[in-house]
């Protein structure tokens, strides 16, 4: 039996799998069955993707997680043979997984996909193992579990199908519900003249931060990163860039400071007083001042003046019970109400800062708006560098 492995790299990559097949010629004797499915694997051991082309009809592959959802993108874009099942080292950042969770619950014909972690070889430490389990449908062994992989691909297929038609039910009714919100077309105008306005007076600073950032370290004027807003929409989050340009490939440095390790196995991440953030950087977030390019966001009509934060996808991943979903009925806003909490803002918990978006969704209204605004001034001027 002949076996050929056809292979063709994604243009404008670094080296990165994203097509896999396998004919078979000359056969000798009878073989298993072609299972009629694709696989989608994560991860640089080329052995895992040489094991799950004897098991699958062909399949993609990605050595990140940002590599995968490009693809993953380019296959819903092309309306492409969608995996059957996506599998990850076990090595995997946490992050980075609860990453490609929220992308996969972003695009509806991924829902259903089952995502397993693989336990062959080095895994990721996760103080709290619960969280495995809520970032991926199974942790199994694929090279011991042979042809019984397919039978829980099938299992695990049936029951997230199961889940995922109730689940899409309860966001179709927060993503309604934030539709039907009483601020409607007026808050809407409201952004659009106060951010307007704040974007005109403010521009000669907002140019000279700029130009301050440039000459004092390489890099971006602008820190970029995908947030999710109403109703889990996602979208470019705008700030000013208050890190080293290198901040990202040293947070391992800097992981034994974050806050939430002991609670979160890591998902959550804030660091008081930040080693990686430049002098002026640190002058920036004492003074909010990093916050100013988010009026482009309101501008466009990502955020409103006044909401929850928008958050990480990484954490919005984690809050899709019945319970926490309920913060994203309301819009994403610059200031909101745990923001004007000045005294114990920065000792609260993830939960007690839910809990109060969840109370600001309730409660939303255009009085209540601005009563927040009235009191944001005062809370602006912050006793402690968070990230």
């Amino acid at each position: 039996m002949e076996q050929t492995l056809q292979l063709t790299p994604i243009a404008s990559q670094q080296p990165t799998y994203r097509r896999y097949s396998i004919t078979r010629e000359h056969q000798a004797a009878p073989v298993a069955v072609l299972h009629n499915r694709e696989f989608f694997f994560i991860g640089k051991n080329s052995r895992n993707i040489d094991y799950l082309v004897h098991l699958f009809e062909g399949g993609y592959a990605a050595e990140s997680v940002p590599k995968a959802i490009a693809i993953l993108q380019r296959i819903d874009s092309q309306s492409k043979t969608i995996p059957q099942v996506i599998i990850v080292e076990g090595n995997l950042e946490l992050a980075e997984a609860a990453n490609l969770n929220a992308y996969l619950k972003s695009i509806e014909k991924f829902r259903a996909i089952p995502v397993i972690m693989d336990s062959a070889g080095k895994m990721v430490e996760a103080k709290d193992k619960a969280l495995l389990m809520r970032l991926f449908d199974d942790v199994i062994d694929t090279r011991k579990a042979d042809d019984k992989l397919i039978q829980r691909v099938d299992f695990l297929s049936k029951v997230k199908k199961r889940n995922c038609s109730r689940s899409e039910y309860k966001m179709e009714q927060v993503a309604e519900q934030a539709k039907l919100t009483p601020l409607g077309f007026g808050r809407r105008l409201f952004d659009i003249l106060v951010s307007s306005t704040a974007l005109i007076l403010l521009s000669p600073l907002m140019l000279l931060i700029a130009l301050i950032i440039k000459l004092e370290s390489r890099g971006p004027v602008f820190y970029i990163s995908k947030r999710a807003g109403r109703g889990y929409r996602i979208f470019n989050f705008y700030k000013f860039r208050t890190m080293k340009l290198d901040a990202e490939s040293q947070k391992d440095e800097v992981k034994h400071r974050n806050e939430y390790n002991e609670d979160n196995g890591c998902v959550f991440f804030k660091i008081t007083n930040d080693p990686r953030a430049t002098r002026f950087g640190r002058f920036l977030r004492n003074t909010s001042l990093d916050e100013l390019p988010q009026f482009f966001n309101v501008l466009m009509g990502d955020m409103s003046i006044v909401g929850n934060r928008p958050l990480p996808l990484y954490e919005a991943a984690m809050l899709t019970t019945d319970e926490w979903s309920k913060r994203f009925m309301a819009p994403a806003g610059i200031t909101g109400l745990w923001q004007i909490r000045k005294k114990d803002r920065h000792c609260m918990s993830v939960e007690e800062r839910i809990k109060l978006d969840i109370t600001y969704a309730q409660k939303q209204n255009f009085l209540f708006d601005l009563w927040i605004i009235a009191h944001t001034p005062p809370a602006l001027i912050q006793k402690s560098n968070i990230s």
